[in-house]
């Protein structure tokens, strides 16, 4: 039987994913990478997926293992069965959190996929990488970034989107066969709102909820930029259907919206989905670090000074390779202002019992 490696899991869109892939590769089993910390959580979640889908049952493997370990600290018979059956990879673990130190996120984020590539590479029967980066490794880079696009000479906001890009790079060089996807900043389902963290985007309804309406808000920068939010299913269905092309091998794609919204546009959208109001004060980006940087001021809005970046940050994701190959597989990025509704109703229901911060 063939396997399939995967790391993430049983994280956010790793457990939305795997069912996915066991449902389209029949005759593959699927061992999960698990720190040893993580382990119980990661068993009772594979249980759950056995129990929920009849196609999973019995082909979920946990293996005991460390992305910033050699050989991904997987013990020596393990790591040799592995190796003689290995087919793909899914790699989806990863330090998410725009706070990371730079220590932290260079342990997790490029010695980690370098050790899975070290390990890939060893298996004789191994046909593709399925490497989830982020958008963001456009880093400073200003108008439209492509999917052809890496170094472009760019810096970088934060050590999160450093990383992700450095461990791009080591994918790249590799020359292990692999598809990379890029997806934009991950909410909830468009369906049913429905997630594991309340970050990013999740940050400014927090914000809104601290602040009196009506009252001031603020809109930070210039206003030339953009925010590419994309759901959670969108991100799944896209990249099991590309996963599944063998043209989609060699390719990068950014699974983001083609027609992103403005910060202003944002805030403006989920003041009125909430019953806010406001009057919106622009703010230059530098003076609203000023005012936000007081640890006190940030523990009660809940806005870490990093993502004030996202406010004033011009650059713009091209799509056109996945949107060409995905609208031949009929699949396109729902718009915002349509599911909205949804990720609110999920926020205010459960404001108090989702985390805000990343598994690392």
């Amino acid at each position: 039987m063939k396997t399939i490696l995967f790391t993430g899991f049983p994280g956010f869109i790793g457990m939305r994913l795997l069912p996915r892939i066991l449902e389209l590769t029949p005759g593959t089993r699927v061992a999960c990478l698990v720190q040893e910390k993580f382990m119980n959580q990661a068993r009772s979640a594979a249980a759950a997926l056995e129990a929920a889908h009849a196609h999973a049952r019995g082909r979920i493997e946990l293996v005991a293992g460390d992305i910033t370990r050699p050989g991904l600290g997987i013990e020596a018979a393990p790591a040799a069965e592995l190796r003689r059956s290995l087919w793909q990879a899914y790699h989806l673990a990863a330090a998410y959190d725009l706070a990371v130190s730079r220590e932290l996120g260079q342990r997790v984020n490029v010695e980690g996929t370098r050790h899975l590539l070290e390990l890939v590479a060893s298996a004789p029967g191994f046909d593709r990488l399925q490497y989830v980066s982020t958008a963001y490794v456009s880093g400073t880079a200003r108008g439209v970034f492509r999917e052809t696009d890496l170094d472009v000479g760019q810096g970088f906001k934060n050590h999160y989107e450093e990383t992700k890009f450095l461990a791009e790079v080591e994918v790249q060089r590799s020359q292990v066969p692999a598809t990379v996807y890029r997806p934009g900043v991950v909410v909830g389902d468009s369906r049913s709102g429905e997630t594991a963290k309340f970050d990013g985007p999740y940050l400014v309804l927090r914000m809104m909820d601290r602040l009196p309406s009506p009252g001031v808000f603020f809109r930070i920068g210039g206003g030339s930029g953009t925010v590419n939010i994309v759901p959670v299913d969108f991100v799944v269905d896209a990249l099991t259907a590309l996963a599944a092309t063998r043209d989609s091998r060699g390719r990068t794609y950014h699974l983001c919206d083609p027609q992103p919204h403005s910060p202003a546009e944002l805030v403006a959208m989920f003041a009125r989905a909430t019953g806010r109001r406001f009057v919106f004060l622009p703010v230059p980006l530098r003076l609203a670090r000023a005012c936000l940087a007081p640890p006190p001021v940030q523990r009660y809005l809940g806005l870490p000074p990093q993502a004030l970046d996202y406010f004033d940050d011009p650059v713009r994701h091209d799509t056109a390779q996945a949107s060409r190959d995905l609208g031949a597989l009929g699949i396109a990025c729902p718009r915002l202002a349509g599911y909205l509704p949804r990720l609110i109703d999920f926020y205010r229901a459960h404001k108090d019992d989702v985390r805000r911060t990343a598994m690392v």
